[in-house]
């Protein structure tokens, strides 16, 4: 057994976390990484303390003490707009200071959000696909059930 913990965008912190929870049962998306036959457990879920991230520093302390195993960052930090200025420091703090994997993305990213946001003239400037590729790259049918 798999156990997780996910980080969200402050600007969603009311999300029920539906989509989120909807891709780890059916591996797609961030979790497609994790073998379909492997049972994952969400040991926590938080969002980030709003920009510029305060709870990042203390969060997956919590999450780990559950057990976490890999913190996933949400993919309202990828697509939200503007997406997340600060989700590369995220992870490099949360993987430095805590020594665990983090992983970009949850749910796959939804097509209608994917057509927008691959025409704004900053989407490849902030090097997005490099970031998270896996989340774009996903079946177009899948990310078209997430719409």
């Amino acid at each position: 057994m798999k156990k997780i913990g996910i980080i969200i965008c402050g600007r969603y912190k009311s999300c029920g976390g539906g989509k989120c929870l909807r891709s780890m049962r059916e591996r797609v998306g961030g979790f497609a990484i994790y073998p379909k036959d492997e049972q994952l457990e969400l040991v926590g879920y938080s969002y980030c303390g709003d920009c510029p991230g305060g709870n990042v520093e203390y969060v997956p302390a919590e999450m780990i003490k559950n057990g976490a195993e890999a913190i996933h960052l949400a993919t309202g930090l990828v697509v939200g707009y503007p997406p997340c200025p600060n989700i590369r420091r995220f992870k490099e703090y949360i993987e430095t200071r805590y020594g665990i994997p983090v992983v970009i993305g949850t749910h796959p990213i939804p097509m209608k959000y994917l057509k927008v946001h691959e025409n704004l003239s900053f989407w490849d400037g902030w090097r997005m696909r490099e970031l998270a590729g896996p989340l774009m790259d996903e079946d177009p049918e899948i990310m078209k059930a997430y719409d």
